[in-house]
């Protein structure tokens, strides 16, 4: 039986697929994590945001981070599913899945899955505004 599941998609992402994966007759504790589009970030509109990565590596590492978890936290599954190219306000950037037999590993789980995606996985996002776009964390 399958225990991670990583998915680097230029689709739309579906919340469902996400937690069909991670639900288990031995759980009880299912937590998602889904990161949206905000229409704002530093007092700035955000029009739309583009999502680049190096697909091997973040795959790679996107793994990582999921059996990290597994081990650390005793959870059962873990889904992570990020998007790559355009998404507009609103939509789906990434889900975490997390199922474990009890909340508070799997609240814990998920958290370390989303903050180390975050530090780790060479995924690259542009914001587009009102005035121009840059790459995030290429300015001030």
């Amino acid at each position: 039986m399958q225990k991670t599941e990583v998915i680097l998609s230029s689709t739309p992402l579906s919340i469902d697929a996400a937690y069909d994966f991670v639900l288990d007759e031995s759980c009880g504790g299912n937590t998602l994590f889904i990161g949206t589009i905000r229409n704002h970030n530093k007092g700035e509109s955000v029009v739309k945001i583009d999502f680049d990565a190096y697909a091997p590596m973040a795959i790679k590492e996107m793994k990582k981070i999921a059996d990290s978890a597994r081990s650390t936290f005793d959870v059962m599954k873990v889904a992570i599913h990020h998007r790559t190219g355009q998404t507009l306000i609103k939509d789906i950037a990434v889900i975490i899945a997390v199922s474990s037999p009890h909340r508070d590993a799997s609240f814990k789980a998920c958290q370390f899955c989303i903050d180390e995606l975050k530090k780790t996985v060479p995924i690259w996002k542009k914001e587009f505004l009102e005035n121009g776009s840059w790459w995030v964390g290429s300015r001030p």
